[in-house]
């Protein structure tokens, strides 16, 4: 098992008995005040597309969009406990993990579930994200 361990985190990257994660992490353990975002998607602030059909750029607006929320909530991505990502092809992983990059320290990844779905409350969309963090005491 390696585990490592900030102030209120603890990151379990390899429980025993479990195949070692590549994307994400297994097991993430917090104590401290429960964030929760709403799935977060390629939407600017007056509610217009960012990207319209190039995932690449939705990726980009919905983690910015992630850290707005985030923020408002005295929180930011190295808070964040689990992200949960629900795309409408599997293939735009690549470009979800590109995007993340630029937000989440890749020793610390959250833990994750991506799901592929028939589609979002728009056809334009491509991604949407939520996250659940947590902020020490």
């Amino acid at each position: 098992m390696i585990a490592m361990s900030s102030s209120h985190l603890t990151h379990i990257t390899e429980p025993p008995g479990v195949a070692p994660a590549a994307n994400y992490t297994h097991v993430v353990a917090a104590t401290g005040r429960l964030v929760q975002v709403s799935g977060q998607v390629a939407l600017d602030e007056q509610g217009r597309v960012v990207g319209d059909g190039d995932p690449r750029a939705q990726a980009r607006q919905v983690f910015a969009n992630l850290d707005r929320c985030l923020a408002a909530a005295g929180a930011g991505f190295a808070d964040v406990v689990k992200l949960t990502i629900f795309v409408t092809d599997i293939a735009y992983l690549p470009a979800i993990r590109e995007a993340r990059e630029a937000y989440v320290d890749p020793a610390r990844l959250p833990a994750s579930s991506a799901v592929q779905v028939v589609a979002l409350f728009r056809p334009d969309l491509l991604i949407e994200i939520e996250a659940l963090a947590v902020v020490a005491p």
